[in-house]
């Protein structure tokens, strides 16, 4: 009679092996998304946290010239007195009140014009869909700087057929006055930015599934209210994607007002906080004002962001339920 020994631990080999090749293949997986990510991060430090950083240093120095003013100018540390400046200059209180009104009735505008463009065009009762899209999409081809350009041509009596028109029809609009300047930017902010945004919101409603929208017509929804409680809802992030954008872009408001400043006497050097940057550094050679109204412009945005972000989770579909 035989006897057979109980089976005893498995070798090293065959336990060590599968956790070995385990922790191979994590560490290859790290290397990789190390890989992928680092252009990601060079390109962060380069082009945002090193000009945020040399901002946030120039702001605390300032140029002093001893003497009475008749000495050698040189740098000196002055702490918080370029933010107090900044803070306390009316210019700049006013120029950011005038960019707060310009993204009230820009981003409004901008995201509805585009929502409805985009929902009539899925719609498929436009003709020529392609050619509409096109036509829409080319102003945002054109560089800023031209498309203010053409619009500030269109503005200026004497020279304007849209106000030759409106004069023969009794009607005399200033685009450039007080009442109207404003507007006028918005008009060449939507005219350059509608059909971007636009494409932006037909893409996301091809991708919405063809079915969910074929039993919203089996209950009996018709187009509007299917536009509207079908559709809508389902491209949610994309409209929040487009007003946080809409809102970064809005805030940099520079070129419109810049180049109707030379034909418009409500727009000064100051305008907005951008222009108060440029004209703080380029005309009154002062860097150190001119970073601390950065650093504050920026912080304007990142808090109106994440404001943004926190109110589109809140009316989310978790918030809605």
């Amino acid at each position: 009679m035989t006897t057979t020994a109980p089976p005893g631990p498995a070798p090293r080999t065959m336990i060590a092996a599968p956790t070995t090749s385990r922790a191979t293949t994590r560490r290859r997986e790290h290397a990789a998304c190390g890989v992928l990510m680092a252009p990601f991060f060079l390109l962060l430090v380069a082009v945002f946290l090193i000009p945020v950083g040399t901002a946030v240093w120039l702001s605390f120095f300032g140029a002093d010239q001893p003497g009475l003013g008749f000495g050698p100018e040189r740098t000196v540390f002055v702490g918080w007195r370029s933010y107090a400046v900044v803070f306390t200059d009316p210019t700049f209180l006013t120029g950011l009140g005038a960019v707060l009104a310009y993204c009230l009735l820009y981003i409004p505008l901008l995201v509805v014009g585009a929502l409805a463009l985009a929902l009539l065009f899925d719609s498929g009762a436009a003709r020529l869909r392609s050619w509409a899209q096109l036509g829409l999409f080319l102003p945002h081809a054109v560089p800023g700087i031209i498309a203010a350009i053409i619009w500030l041509y269109l503005y200026t009596p004497g020279l304007s057929p849209v106000v030759e028109l409106l004069a023969r029809a009794d009607l005399t609009i200033d685009f450039l006055g007080a009442r109207a300047v404003l507007p006028s930017i918005v008009n060449i902010s939507l005219w350059s930015n509608l059909g971007y945004n636009m494409v932006i919101f037909y893409a996301a409603l091809r991708a919405v599934p063809r079915e969910i929208i074929e039993a919203s017509v089996v209950d009996g929804a018709g187009p509007v209210r299917t536009a509207l409680r079908v559709k809508t809802p389902l491209i949610r992030p994309s409209i929040v994607m487009v007003v946080l954008f809409t809102l970064i872009w809005a805030l940099q408001l520079f070129t419109e007002p810049m180049l109707l400043s030379q034909s418009s006497p409500m727009i000064n050097s100051r305008f907005s906080p951008t222009m108060y940057i440029y004209d703080a550094a380029f005309t009154r050679n002062n860097y150190g004002l001119a970073a601390a109204a950065s650093v504050i412009l920026l912080l304007c945005t990142i808090a109106l962001s994440y404001g943004v972000t926190r109110w589109s989770n809140r009316t989310g579909p978790r918030g809605e339920a």
